[in-house]
């Protein structure tokens, strides 16, 4: 290097001329508190270091949302929400999401922590409702001549047990907790897009999803763009993309392990069809 290369004004300039950096994070997958070998979670507890780690580069300007993820645990899909708004106010940076696959249910309650949303046109974006689902497993083990054996300290201890024939009581109950969830949901999309949304869409709210174009129409998203795309327009061509990804240990590298080794392996079996489940709901 040259002498004049440490002169003040050209280390100013050169700092000056620096391109802007804009953190991205991939949120991917099925919503849930904990996974295992054979499923990713997506939560808090996993997110939370990258999350914290993209508002923390230098020169940075936006944080971008990679978001594709068809739903999950409502719980998780606050709590990522909410640390990426409580960041992006603390930080006084802007939030952009891109939809890819689908940002539906719980995915697109994460996409609302954009304060702008995209997608491509062929994404999925919406179901904005909430779902339940289990099996009924009383007839199985009648034939396998198992006997299922449940000692509780409270009637409702065994709440929609799966072994048993569906109680009619238990079933009004869920579906109370679910209005009371789907209400919350629907407070949350109305603070966050306001005035986007359609007035008179009696769908939005009814758990229907849709492809970009039409939930643009419906104020679901802002415009149609990929992260490239509508970040370069933004920032300009310079712009620096950095995504992110979460850090893993050499065994889980080696063996691919999840958070939650120690799960028997019907609770996997099941929890891997809901999983995927989840997923082809929207044809994927």
């Amino acid at each position: 290097m040259k002498i004049k290369d440490f002169h003040p004004k050209e280390i100013i300039r050169r700092f000056k001329n620096r391109p802007p950096v804009v953190g991205a994070i991939r949120l991917s997958g099925v919503i849930a508190a904990h996974g295992g070998p054979a499923r990713h979670a997506l939560n808090l507890a996993q997110m939370e270091d990258v999350i914290e780690e993209a508002f923390e580069l230098s020169r940075l300007k936006a944080v971008a949302l990679l978001v594709n993820s068809p739903g999950g645990s409502p719980v998780q899909s606050a709590l990522l929400h909410d640390r990426i708004r409580a960041l992006a106010a603390e930080k006084e940076v802007p939030v952009y999401v891109f939809c890819e696959d689908v940002a539906a249910s719980g995915g697109y309650w994460i996409a609302c922590a954009g304060d702008e949303i995209y997608a491509n046109e062929n994404s999925i974006v919406g179901s904005i409702g909430v779902i339940a689902a289990s099996f009924g497993f009383e007839e199985m083990i009648a034939k396998l001549g198992v006997e299922r054996r449940v000692h509780t300290a409270g009637k409702r201890k065994s709440f929609l047990d799966p072994f048993v024939p569906e109680n009619k009581e238990d079933v009004e109950r869920l579906l109370d907790l679910q209005r009371q969830i789907h209400e919350t949901f629907k407070s949350h999309v109305k603070s966050r897009r306001g005035d986007k949304l359609s007035d008179d869409d009696e769908d939005l709210f009814s758990g229907d999803f849709w492809t970009a174009r039409e939930a643009q129409k419906r104020g679901l998203i802002d415009d149609l763009g990929d992260s490239r795309q509508v970040l370069r327009e933004k920032f300009g061509d310079k712009v620096k993309i950095r995504e992110i990804e979460a850090k893993k240990g050499w065994l889980q590298r080696r063996m691919n392990f999840g958070a939650d080794t120690r799960s028997d392996l019907v609770e996997q079996f099941v929890a891997t069809l809901n999983s995927r489940s989840l997923w082809q709901r929207f044809g994927l």
